[in-house]
């Protein structure tokens, strides 16, 4: 997520649902950074899924899908029910 606390907004996604996705993305942030790592919030697809960025200490991390799933998606289905999933973006 930018260094502001918006995410990048997407056509494909309605404002309520980006900003419900952040916060839920907020919520983990800190565990991840504790480990050197960091979430960026890239948007939500048409089809409801959200696409992030792992950044930092998460790149490469042999735990990084588990991360992505059991920490990230976890507290954006929490939050956002109606998403269809996560994935992470490279690049």
């Amino acid at each position: 997520m930018p260094k502001s606390g918006s995410p990048i907004t997407t056509p494909s996604a309605d404002d309520e649902t980006l900003r419900r996705v952040a916060e839920a993305i907020d919520r983990i942030r800190p565990v991840i950074r504790d480990d050197g790592g960091d979430v960026e919030l890239l948007g939500v697809t048409e089809a409801g899924v959200v696409q992030v960025r792992l950044l930092g200490a998460c790149v490469g991390c042999p735990s990084a899908s588990m991360t992505l799933r059991d920490g990230i998606e976890r507290s954006v289905r929490e939050k956002v029910p109606q998403i269809a999933g996560i994935e992470a973006v490279e690049g």
